[in-house]
């Protein structure tokens, strides 16, 4: 009975919050379970269909927002019409891409020097459900059922990690990337459920709203965009310091990035919530910037919290982690946080133009983010430089944002 009350008094934003937190647990155990169990050699072969599915993610994260978006903004005939649109595109999309990583199998075996291409054919026919899987969590997203929302992530997850990690275990003869690319697929069917049927409906009810294509397509265009350079953004650095470091050093740069990282993926979540509350809000002309700085002073809250955190016990935080021959890097952990922090307060103000269509701040912020890159190709005398670079980057990222929202904030006061 305790469990049952319990549980009726937590609110959708609150068990949301809970089982995405406990998604990007899974998700990091995952990733640990495997470097751990494979191997270096194995592992980078898992590490490679990882870091494919998150190349891919942007447009699969585009799905999701574009759907979001308009699953607060139409209902009725004029949503039936759009759902079949975007379901269209995205199996039009995922095909393509299906099938071109299915035709290049053997360059991307050569490319990667992977063991086996078999691992990108199976990675290559779950593509079309990874960006059906994106719409179905749009829809649930813009609709504000957070609820259904929060148990594709968590199945998706579960499935993944249990499935593959059992696999390896009990049947270790196996080649390790096949079971993995298997468990990446056989997750997508897990992460469709629980699945809306509003998405395969065919027939259109009444033809007296007609969809407007040509904004549909550029929110994509924009999101699309923004969203790569996100991508970019989170990745570049690992890549380029495999490239002018050694690869001890590259290995704990790595493992610093995995830690580092969980301020942006806490920060994610808000941005999840953000975005169809905020297109509501505007939709009913109410004020947005409520909202808003509830949302910034979370991530700031919880932003200050890793931070302290990575300052104060950084070997503790490394070893549990990674083990003690990762020690050499727990030095630079709070710096590290230091700047997903302010990337990630910058990107819920991103997120927020986004959401009420302003879309130059986004464009310019997406080419400032990409700044990372140049100060690191031009300073890389030490990891440290490196990661001091980023915050550098992230800085002036987080300036031009706060600038450009007090600037037309003020503009609308004098008017």
């Amino acid at each position: 009975m305790n469990l049952k009350s319990t549980y009726s008094k937590i609110g959708p934003e609150q068990f949301f919050m809970i089982t995405i937190l406990f998604v990007n647990i899974g998700n990091y155990l995952y990733n640990l379970l495997l470097g751990r169990i494979l191997g270096p050699s194995q592992f980078a072969d898992a590490a490679i269909l990882i870091t494919l599915l998150l190349v891919l993610s942007f447009i699969g994260m585009t799905f999701q927002v574009v759907t979001a978006k308009y699953a607060v903004l139409f209902d009725g005939s004029l949503l039936q019409q759009f759902l079949r649109f975007i379901l269209k595109n995205a199996l039009v999309i995922g095909l393509f891409f299906g099938i071109l990583t299915i035709l290049l199998h053997n360059q991307l075996q050569q490319i990667f020097h992977t063991k086996t291409s078999t691992m990108f054919i199976v990675f290559g026919l779950g593509l079309p459900m990874y960006f059906v899987m994106s719409i179905n969590r749009g829809l649930y997203q813009g609709k504000n059922n957070l609820k259904d929302l929060s148990k594709t992530y968590c199945f998706e997850m579960l499935c993944r990690l249990i499935l593959t990690i059992a696999i390896i275990l009990i049947i270790p003869t196996i080649e390790s990337s096949l079971v993995i690319a298997f468990g990446i697929l056989i997750s997508f069917v897990f992460g469709l459920l629980p699945f809306q049927k509003s998405i395969l409906v065919k027939e259109i009810k009444s033809d007296t709203d007609s969809l407007e294509v040509k904004p549909i397509i550029a929110f994509f265009a924009l999101t699309a965009f923004y969203e790569l350079t996100q991508i970019i953004i989170n990745n570049s650095d690992i890549l380029l310091v495999k490239h002018y470091f050694n690869n001890e050093q590259a290995g704990l740069y790595a493992s610093l990035a995995l830690i580092g990282r969980v301020v942006y993926f806490v920060a994610w979540m808000f941005v999840m919530l953000l975005l169809p509350k905020v297109i509501q809000l505007k939709k009913d002309g109410v004020d947005t910037l409520p909202i808003l700085f509830k949302y910034v002073l979370y991530v700031v809250l919880l932003s200050t919290v890793i931070v302290l955190g990575a300052f104060l016990f950084p070997e503790l935080v490394v070893t549990i982690m990674f083990g003690e021959k990762y020690l050499p890097i727990a030095f630079l952990l709070w710096k590290y946080a230091l700047a997903t922090s302010i990337f990630a307060i910058a990107n819920i103000f991103a997120y927020y133009f986004l959401s009420i269509n302003k879309y130059i701040p986004v464009v310019i912020s997406a080419v400032l983010g990409l700044t990372q890159i140049v100060l690191i190709i031009l300073f890389h005398n030490s990891l440290e430089q490196v990661v001091v670079m980023q915050i550098v980057a992230m800085l002036i990222l987080l300036v031009f944002q706060l600038s450009y929202f007090v600037i037309t904030n003020n503009k609308k006061t004098a008017i």
